[in-house]
């Protein structure tokens, strides 16, 4: 995996002017607090002698971090607040007030460094994730001898081995060995993964206690990993609407605010309400406050964090129109199948109706449908194993004559009975057990055992729900989603029973996936905004219809990680609250910031007319201050966790 490294804020040409300017400046008050008279009571007012000369060099050193820019604001007529800073600290050293123009050169610069480095910071978190893959990977040549190779240079067919407390190299499907492996820097999940032949791995995640030899399924560079970096990555350069608006009214704002700041200038002294220089004074102080920095920034420090944080913890927001736009949502559809439930049949209930054990029956029933690959059959197997009802079904007995019918079941003699398994089509003539249509009522999916022409057990399979759904349900009912509905491809009957289960509010059953898309595409415009939860793949359709589409389960589909507008890495519901918490704390926090910057900007532009706030006071609160406040307000993303 190439992931190229950035540079670090500290160390550009900006930061050092910025370190260089500061020691200027400080210098320079060593100088005057060494050098004053003691009833020199207004000190700050210098003449151009050696603090003065120390105080100019510090504002043209820092001051050149955005003098060009300020230049070319000025000639293109985009006033920024590069053009507000040169307008300060030139008005600064017109004035004679060296000392300021210093401190507005050094203070702005500082503030600009400590920003980038937050941003650099929340960014560099992902760049973290690329140095978790091993840069060695063991190769297994044909002749069974090992090499030991580049990760970058691993090929999909390569076979690599990954011996206890090594990092998977590549993504791959185990070939042989047995492990436990931790996929937390990937899905978020903390608790390790069991893996064994045919099971997929993941690139950078951590084999704890087995061997595992693994055949690359990709070519290095094209991993799950590398897709979520990519992704993040692009998903970080996006705007959000809220940051769109601020850009916009940013272009309106800076140059209202030096027209203010003029007419505070000329106004008061034409109309003889004061000395023109103490008006000029006035005036520049409002530049500096109203520069938009701390407006500007508020939005994409805040998406950034969040994004960045999230990712880190499995969650992939693909942008910041999605963050908000779920934070924002107030009603949610679910899929069923493999977001509700996991997807597979699990056997619920075994009812002897002509005597025998359930265990006996149950048994009976697997050495049949051992021979078969229904769904129905692979569950029956999975339950008469787990119950240690005999070995493998079939070893103890004589099965013959295996027939399947499909749509229907399946037939075979099993020690010279005849054996059916399957609907009550298997049974012509039979009219259906009483206990039948009451399991059916449940949602339950029931298949009839028959030896020798009579029915002998009904087995009922029901698609398991995830344990965690109800709880996630009612968490996400907490955080303001007020409206649940599930939408599925089963029966009435089978979709009411979970629903009843999970407490949701509405049931949509035996829809098409055109009538899925209708169905959120009505919520859509019922609602001010809709997120729909699915697979990513068979519900692509509906995903795209809502306002925000969320799949579960993305580290092991890509095609997942390309439908929604958010994945969650790991097959784990609970992350849908977490992945909401983040999106509203995101929002607020952006209101609350831009707020702030407003806020406190009117409070100091009022000061500033009214004479009470210096040209210091308003870059170190101003300036400096409200962009240090909305930086570390936003950097709170960064602790939040599942």
């Amino acid at each position: 995996m190439n992931g190229r490294t950035r540079r670090s804020p500290w160390t550009t040409a900006e930061a050092y002017r910025t370190y260089v300017a500061g020691a200027l400046w400080l210098t320079g008050i060593l100088i005057v607090l060494l050098t004053r008279a003691p009833d020199q009571a207004g000190w700050l007012r210098l003449r151009l002698d050696a603090a003065g000369l120390v105080f100019l060099a510090a504002a043209l050193i820092g001051g050149w971090n955005f003098f060009p820019k300020g230049v070319r604001s000025a000639r293109t007529l985009k006033l920024d607040m590069n053009f507000l800073m040169t307008v300060a600290i030139i008005g600064a050293l017109l004035i004679g007030e060296p000392l300021e123009a210093a401190a507005i050169a050094f203070l702005f610069s500082l503030a600009e460094l400590l920003e980038r480095n937050a941003v650099a910071r929340a960014r560099s978190s992902i760049d973290e994730l690329i140095r978790l893959t091993p840069e060695q990977a063991t190769v297994v040549e044909p002749d069974g001898s090992e090499r030991t190779l580049s990760a970058s240079e691993l090929r999909k067919g390569q076979r690599v081995r990954v011996r206890p407390g090594e990092k998977v190299p590549i993504d791959g499907q185990v070939v042989d060995g047995e492990s436990s492996v931790s996929e937390a820097n990937l899905t978020g999940e903390s608790v390790p993964v069991p893996k064994g032949i045919g099971d997929p791995v993941y690139a950078s995640t951590l084999n704890q206690d087995g061997f595992l030899e693994v055949e690359a399924v990709t070519d290095a560079g094209d991993t799950a990993l590398d897709r979520i970096v990519q992704l993040v990555r692009e998903a970080q350069t996006r705007r959000s609407p809220t940051e769109e608006f601020v850009e916009k009214f940013a272009r309106y704002y800076t140059p209202a605010v030096t027209g203010l700041a003029a007419l505070t200038m000329l106004a008061p002294p034409l109309l003889g309400l004061g000395s023109a220089l103490t008006w000029f004074v006035r005036g520049l102080t409002l530049l500096v406050i109203a520069c938009p920095c701390a407006l500007v920034i508020a939005t994409p420090v805040t998406v950034v964090s969040a994004i960045t944080s999230a990712a880190r913890n499995g969650v992939l927001i693909k942008g910041g129109e999605y963050l908000e736009a779920f934070g924002g949502v107030c009603a949610m559809a679910f899929d069923k199948t493999g977001t509700l439930t996991y997807g597979r049949l699990e056997v619920t209930d075994v009812v002897p109706l002509s005597g025998g054990s359930e265990e006996g029956l149950l048994r009976l029933a697997a050495a049949v449908e051992a021979r078969s690959e229904h769904p129905i059959a692979r569950a029956i197997v999975t339950r008469a194993g787990r119950a240690a009802v005999g070995g493998a079904p079939g070893d103890t007995v004589d099965v013959t004559d295996f027939r399947a019918r499909p749509g229907r079941g399946v037939v075979a003699r099993v020690d010279g009975a005849e054996v059916r398994v399957g609907t009550l089509e298997m049974f012509p003539g039979l009219p259906a057990p009483g206990r039948m249509s009451e399991l059916e009522r449940e949602g339950k999916t029931v298949v009839l055992v028959g030896r020798d022409g009579e029915v002998a057990a009904l087995i009922a399979l029901a698609d398991a729900l995830r344990p965690e759904a109800p709880e996630v349900l009612r968490q996400l009912r907490r955080q303001g989603i007020h409206e649940q509905v599930m939408l599925t491809g089963d029966h009435e009957w089978v979709a009411r029973a979970i629903g009843d289960r999970l407490g949701i509010d509405r049931v949509l059953a035996s829809l098409l996936p055109e009538e899925k898309v209708d169905a959120v595409r009505k919520l859509v415009a019922d609602h001010r905004g809709v997120a729909m939860v699915g697979d990513g793949v068979n519900d692509a359709p509906a995903l795209a219809a809502s306002s925000v589409g969320i799949a579960m389960g993305g580290a092991g589909s890509p095609a997942a990680i390309e439908t929604a507008d958010i994945a969650l890495m790991a097959d784990d519901l609970h992350m849908l609250p977490y992945s909401r918490r983040i999106s509203r704390l995101a929002r607020r926090l952006v209101r609350f910031n831009i707020g702030l910057a407003l806020g406190l900007k009117l409070v100091l532009a009022v000061g500033a007319i009214g004479g009470v706030v210096s040209l210091l006071v308003a870059v170190l609160v101003g300036d400096m201050g409200a962009s240090l406040a909305v930086t570390l307000n936003a950097m709170r993303l960064a602790r939040l966790r599942p």
